[in-house]
């Protein structure tokens, strides 16, 4: 099997459900967000699962809370503590299942929206019409006062790059079956990061993740040059 890379966004906060734009503001995940990703976390993660704890050789996660606070309840079981909290949990409570280091990276943040955190899209496009401006789409124009497109793709280019180099390649060589990556973050950056992998334009992102939503990206043929998004996210029965 090729090597994957997991995305998956942060459980439900209180912007989330209402729409509002959340790049930057540090929110909890709703009770109901904390439910729901425990549940994925049971369904999704196991030897038997989509997500193999010991395949996994490198989590990347975004350092808002709603993301750290979402890895910690898929239950993984890294042997090493998580780097914001001050130490692991005892093994009789989450024993350990894999061996993968976890990264909080500013590369998989959430798009900084600027001016336009916290509204919704429906307060953007009034906000905008009093203006005398176009209608906004984010993949084109971006946010003022934020990132644009440009910047996007110059940060995720870069950490594709880099989990395709460091992690996927050689088990693309020698075959070595532990080469899986994680990435726990946010809507727009995941949307992102998504089209980015098979080399598409963010103008062609005609993609939804859900909060708490999982996709699964690899590489058909078993070729670094075949990046592929697998559809149905890889729940196939043996």
């Amino acid at each position: 099997m090729a090597p994957r890379c997991f995305i998956i966004r942060h459980g439900e906060t209180e912007w989330s459900l209402n729409g509002r734009h959340t790049g930057t503001t540090d929110l909890p995940l709703t009770a109901n967000g904390e439910k729901r990703i425990k549940a994925t976390g049971k369904a999704l993660v196991g030897n038997d699962r989509l997500i193999v704890p010991k395949n996994l050789v490198h989590v990347y996660v975004s350092p808002r809370t709603r993301a750290q606070r979402t890895l910690e309840l898929l239950e993984l079981g890294c042997r090493e503590r998580l780097p914001w909290n001050a130490a692991r949990k005892a093994e009789d409570e989450e024993p350990i299942r894999t061996e993968a280091k976890v990264q909080v990276t500013e590369a998989v943040r959430e798009w900084d929206y600027g001016d336009y955190e916290g509204l919704t899209s429906k307060q953007i496009r009034e906000e905008r019409a009093e203006k005398g401006l176009k209608s906004w789409n984010i993949w084109t124009d971006g946010c003022p006062g934020g990132e644009s497109p440009e910047d996007i793709v110059a940060r995720l280019d870069a950490l594709i790059a880099e989990i395709k180099e460091k992690f996927h390649n050689p088990v693309l060589q020698d075959g070595n079956a532990k080469g899986d990556v994680l990435v726990v973050a946010h809507g727009h950056i995941l949307r992102a990061f998504a089209m980015r992998w098979i080399g598409k334009p963010l103008t062609e992102t005609s993609l939804i993740l859900d909060a708490g939503g999982v996709g699964t990206l690899s590489y058909e043929h078993h070729n670094i040059d075949e990046p592929a998004i697998i559809l149905g996210g890889g729940f196939v029965v043996e």
